[in-house]
């Protein structure tokens, strides 16, 4: 677990190299006529290792896939393993100097284990790979394709239930099999239901068993050792034999209940916390990331660092939404707050949406410059990024779920670029023709492009990945600001969520990590901003902070929806 730092030692030190950097620029250029260079610090090079001593996975953009849709190599109309592997230079080519691939340097997959469900979420086999989508031999290569770029890749483990066909649960119906107890059953039906009022248990004709879910869906015992003990083995067996670098928890505060009591019960924390034993003791650095769709208060006790060392914030992804939906930055503001007091610096998953949730662009109304705008308050904020596939380019969906899970859109080929035959089982969105890599891929003002610079910024930047968070007040309440303070360098994030222009947006911090005098750097800026226009530093305060402070010139108003990150360089005394 990171320490908390007070804000009086958060005062950012900069490397030997970088002051060098600096005092170059003092000595060449005058300050107050050149617009001063900016500094791009510890970009990442192979795979992600950790800044500031975290861990890597805050080194790390995480890209969420879902294979079956993504892209098809065989033309069967499936999307599968080869066909995501010829893509991986879309997603990171290995070059940190490119600008023509995203950037991500992480991949969750969803579900990629034998089921009869289209979507993976009941495991037939916890030992294999889906035939649909290759061989383990396929997926290896895979990840070696992946490490080769940067990329690491981790896989959804689905743990708290199974699929019915899994021979586990087969044999578990005879009343006398010695894997009886490795799933819930009664002789008759307990009657009540689950935490959303749901049906739980289902009749077999050999007595009644327990599914939180589904009836497809048994949960698995984990009151029994046997069960943990084969989990365990099957988080070796990806680990170890196979390499994956971690899992995504899927129901992580469902595995263990207690009566009637079905979600984050104290067994559960418990089995969560032997559990860190057994994966740590075998790589200690191995990625847990759970989904414990509930609470930030609850979200909070899985990761007191004996449990999970991720988890998702869906408050705080919902806040976002919101947020920029209402033009107004309290929202996050306010969710924030409470997550940094709850939870270990940085150590939450931030995201927009995923594949339980309406897409993005669909949740703002189809306005690419909310999206715009969304995407730098993910890429910004503090945590660790997730981007569902499609969302950097704008793809739209809205529940049931095969409509957020629809097919990738490449191209305005036939079938969106996705496969060489016809595609099969999941659905084509009827905007292909107009939102796809192809037509976004060359143009600077795309939402694709925007999603670029963000991810390499972040790479670039160790303030963005392992930075403090500073909130700036602002006289507007659309304006939302903050400082990204890295031992090597310190960030201004300003956001003007609002339809409207604005020429009064006075920043204020009464008291900060700040001293001295600064330089300041437009690393990103808006399309809708001049691009000749130069960025001002602020007067720091004696407590560190400033005052009425307005980064762009006078006369110069702060363009509707506009995005921009300022780097604040520390100038040396007498320099």
């Amino acid at each position: 677990m990171r320490p908390v730092r007070s804000l009086s030692s958060r005062c950012p030190k900069l490397s030997p190299f970088i002051s060098c950097i600096i005092l170059l620029t003092l000595i060449l250029l005058p300050a107050c006529s050149v617009k001063p260079t900016p500094v791009s610090v510890a970009p990442i090079t192979g795979l992600p290792q950790g800044t500031d001593n975290l861990p890597w996975w805050n080194d790390t953009v995480f890209y969420e896939i879902f294979v079956r849709s993504y892209v098809d190599s065989n033309g069967d109309g499936i999307g599968d393993i080869n066909g995501l592997i010829s893509k991986l230079d879309y997603l990171n080519d290995g070059n940190p100097k490119t600008t023509t691939d995203l950037g991500v340097t992480g991949l969750w997959l969803m579900p990629i284990n034998p089921s009869p469900s289209y979507h993976g979420y009941n495991v037939s086999d916890y030992y294999a790979v889906n035939p649909q989508y290759g061989t383990l031999d396929d997926f290896k290569r895979l990840l070696d394709e992946a490490h080769k770029r940067g990329i690491r890749v981790i896989i959804d483990l689905v743990m708290n239930h199974t699929a019915t066909d899994n021979a586990w649960f087969q044999e578990s119906k005879d009343p006398t099999s010695p894997r009886r107890n490795w799933y819930i059953w009664s002789d008759k039906d307990p009657g009540y239901t689950g935490p959303w009022g749901e049906k739980v248990w289902y009749s077999s004709g050999e007595g009644f068993y327990y599914a939180i879910f589904d009836a497809s869906m048994p949960d698995l015992n984990y009151t029994n050792p046997e069960v943990r003990a084969e989990m365990e083995k099957v988080t070796r067996f990806w680990l170890d034999d196979v390499g994956v670098d971690g899992f995504r928890l899927d129901a992580a505060k469902h595995i263990v209940e207690e009566a009637q009591v079905q979600e984050n019960t104290q067994a559960n924390h418990t089995w969560w916390k032997e559990f860190r034993q057994a994966y740590k003791a075998d790589n200690p650095q191995a990625l847990t990331l759970g989904e414990v769709w509930s609470s930030t208060d609850q979200v909070a006790g899985y990761l007191q660092g004996d449990e999970l060392d991720l988890a998702f914030n869906f408050d705080l992804a919902g806040s976002i939404i919101k947020a920029v939906s209402n033009e107004s930055s309290f929202i996050i503001r306010a969710s924030l707050e409470s997550s940094s007091r709850k939870i270990a610096p940085l150590q939450f998953a931030t995201f927009l949406t995923n594949h339980d949730q309406n897409r993005t662009m669909t949740g703002l109304g189809e306005n690419p410059d909310k999206a715009r705008v969304a995407a730098t308050v993910l890429m910004s904020l503090p945590g660790v990024p997730f981007v569902y596939y499609g969302e950097e380019i704008g793809m739209t969906g809205m529940k049931p779920d095969q409509n957020i899970r629809t097919l990738m859109q490449w191209s305005a080929d036939a079938n969106a670029g996705f496969t060489p035959g016809e595609y099969a089982l999941m659905p084509l969105n009827s905007n292909f023709k107009e939102v796809n890599v192809a037509l976004q891929t060359d143009d600077p003002a795309s939402l694709l492009s925007h999603y670029r610079s963000l991810v390499q910024l972040r790479n670039d930047h160790a303030a963005l990945r392992a930075g403090d968070y500073i909130q700036v007040e602002s006289s507007a309440s659309q304006v939302l600001a903050f400082l990204r303070v890295s031992q090597a360098e310190t960030l201004l994030v300003l956001i003007n969520m609002g339809k409207e222009p604005l020429s009064e947006y006075e920043l204020s911090l009464d008291k900060g990590p700040l001293s001295g005098e600064y330089k300041a750097a437009l690393l990103l800026e808006s399309q809708f901003l001049d691009q000749n226009v130069k960025v001002l530093p602020p007067v720091i305060s004696p407590t560190g902070g400033f005052t009425s402070y307005l980064p762009l010139p006078e006369g110069q108003t702060l363009p509707a929806y506009s995005c921009l990150i300022i780097q604040l360089q520390a100038v040396k005394s007498g320099k």
